[in-house]
């Protein structure tokens, strides 16, 4: 890519395997780099403990902070985030720590996506309190966004305490990283939309289909206009299924994911599908490789170099 105009009409970023197999260490960080020498925009992890489902072995990913630190250490170039991190596993000020440390570790490449969570599962096992998700985040939200924004914060609410807080030292972009929600539920977005550098659908939401995308953007945008807020300026992102040579359907933890077919085709066609999401309105997509390894990397590429070329 080195001396091109690069006209790709979004950015197109990676997420990196979660239970699809167990993906040591050494196999994640040869994926990340080769993902950012070829020129993925972003590396993503999700965010989750555990995963249970009937007539399943139980499942779990490495823990999602950990993996995004070393991911920013190994890097140099590519935006890092979590699709989306669960307030719910933290202290926020704890997040808020986190989140710091690592736009320090990345020199300020952290897109900080926030969620209330949704696995009964991982929050018994782990012992964190299920109840009232939307309510806990909006109190986490607050100490979170304040903290990284203003570096100091006290909040006493009903969840969550937090005394004369301050967040020090402080991260290399002033405000801290940009917010992402990943919800569609109306409360959350009422709750997060005054704040939030963007947005993002997982793509069980839209049936994996850019051409389903109207409803859930305008509902998005209706929900801006109801906090006063102009929706051009919230940044629309999504997640997209692809699958690759060797695909055999990706192993998901919510079983509610299975019914989204994979978009799949030639270069050319992929090309051609990344560009319906931007002209739906979405400006960074999130693609998840089916298989999820560093060929099915490698086999993507040139879809990213057809992209470039306008």
């Amino acid at each position: 890519m080195s001396g091109q105009v690069r006209r790709r009409p979004l950015k197109i970023g990676l997420q990196l395997p979660e239970i699809e197999y167990v993906a040591r260490w050494r196999e994640l960080s040869a994926m990340a780099r080769r993902a950012e020498d070829l020129g993925f925009d972003s590396l993503w992890v999700g965010d989750h403990l555990l995963y249970r489902n009937p007539g399943d072995v139980s499942k779990g990913p490495w823990e999602a902070w950990s993996m995004m630190a070393a991911l920013s250490a190994v890097t140099e170039k590519v935006e890092i985030g979590p699709l989306v991190a669960c307030t719910s596993f933290h202290n926020p000020a704890m997040i808020a720590k986190k989140a710091a440390t690592i736009e320090e570790i990345s020199d300020g490449r952290l897109i900080l996506g926030l969620g209330a969570g949704w696995n009964q599962t991982e929050y018994t096992t782990y012992g964190f309190p299920y109840d009232n998700r939307v309510s806990r985040f909006e109190e986490a939200f607050t100490v979170i966004r304040t903290l990284l924004d203003t570096g100091s914060c006290d909040f006493h609410g009903e969840y969550y305490d937090v005394t004369d807080c301050e967040l020090l030292p402080r991260g290399p972009r002033a405000g801290g990283p940009p917010l992402m929600i990943g919800s569609e539920g109306p409360r959350m977005l009422k709750i997060a939309l005054p704040y939030v550098q963007a947005w993002n659908a997982w793509y069980a939401w839209f049936g994996n289909d850019p051409a389903n995308l109207g409803p859930l953007l305008a509902k998005v945008d209706e929900a801006c206009l109801a906090v006063g807020r102009d929706p051009k300026t919230l940044e629309k992102t999504c997640a997209a299924l692809v699958a690759v040579t060797g695909a055999k359907g990706r192993l998901v933890g919510d079983p509610t994911d299975r019914g989204s077919q994979a978009i799949s085709g030639t270069p050319e066609e992929l090309a051609a599908v990344m560009r319906q999401y931007a002209d739906a309105g979405i400006s960074h997509l999130q693609v998840i490789l089916d298989p999820n390894t560093l060929a099915a990397i490698e086999e993507f590429a040139p879809v990213l170099e057809i992209l470039d070329r306008g």
